[in-house]
């Protein structure tokens, strides 16, 4: 069995199909991590969940930015959803709609496996979070998102503050830890995420450092592999594998095959032209 581990789709399913294909990708062997946004931005979003959830009992799937806001909108007024863009509206308005997101709301923020000796999350991990603690954080937020208050707390997701402090409760917590599993790419040693720090290390203000190399960071018992940070592109160190190759900006899509020595494979991504499919 091979498991691969693919960056950030984006609602390319044309080019998610061409991975998978280039992988000769077996469902009957093989498996899948996906690490988050599956959807936004590449025209295909509603064909991208319908490939992932027909490939459910194969992949194992974190949660990104984008299908966090998809889960959030989805509660919205039907006015207020109708003025997002077309990719996430044909989501929304799909009468796959409920079995979709019912779906991707049951999906995780964290996964650590020890059999692999892998853990995977979309953007990074607070300097002070060992896998044990980011899987404890990540239950919290999973828990919510399985309740009934999943709607009010959805609400309140979006906004830059506070900083994560064990002392948080309620949506101030919940909008923490998201922000770090879904929004981190550099942050300060004390945890401070630099959300407006978005290009590749060296560009970013002092004091902010990438979540994986700031210093004093724990030790963590798990290489992890991650996406959300395209302008990094592949990189692999530092107990890091970066796998968003910004495949909806005319990168490539990246797979991870995940065993004791990885091996990348990528395809192409989009040209530029955004191919849309019938529903």
């Amino acid at each position: 069995m091979t498991t691969y581990a693919i960056g950030d789709v984006q609602g390319c399913h044309d080019v998610l199909a061409q991975l998978l294909d280039h992988l000769k990708f077996d469902p009957a062997t093989d498996r899948l991590w996906f690490c988050g946004d599956l959807v936004n931005r590449g025209g295909q979003s509603l064909e991208t969940l319908d490939l992932v959830h027909s490939l459910r009992a194969q992949s194992t799937v974190v949660l990104g930015n984008h299908d966090m806001s998809l889960l959030a909108i989805a509660y919205r007024s039907e006015a207020e959803q109708r003025k997002v863009n077309p990719d996430l509206g044909r989501v929304l308005f799909s009468e796959r709609r409920e079995t979709r997101l019912a779906w991707l709301q049951g999906q995780k923020l964290f996964h650590a496996d020890e059999g692999l000796g892998f853990a995977m999350v979309h953007a990074g991990l607070a300097p002070k979070w060992s896998i044990h603690a980011a899987l404890a954080r990540a239950a919290e937020v999973e828990r919510i998102l399985q309740s009934d208050q999943a709607a009010r707390y959805l609400k309140a997701m979006y906004g830059n503050q506070p900083n994560f402090s064990p002392k948080l409760h309620g949506t101030d917590r919940f909008r923490a830890i998201i922000n770090i599993f879904t929004r981190m790419r550099y942050c300060t040693p004390t945890g401070r995420i630099g959300f407006e720090e978005k290009g590749r290390p060296g560009t970013q203000q002092t004091g902010f450092y990438p979540w994986f190399s700031v210093p004093g960071h724990v030790q963590r018992e798990l290489p992890i592999v991650c996406g959300h940070w395209s302008t990094l592109g592949l990189f692999m160190g530092l107990g890091t594998y970066a796998i968003d190759t910004g495949a909806v900006w005319g990168g490539q899509l990246t797979a991870l095959e995940i065993g004791p020595e990885p091996r990348v494979h990528r395809v192409p991504g989009r040209s530029g032209i955004v191919v849309k499919l019938k529903d």
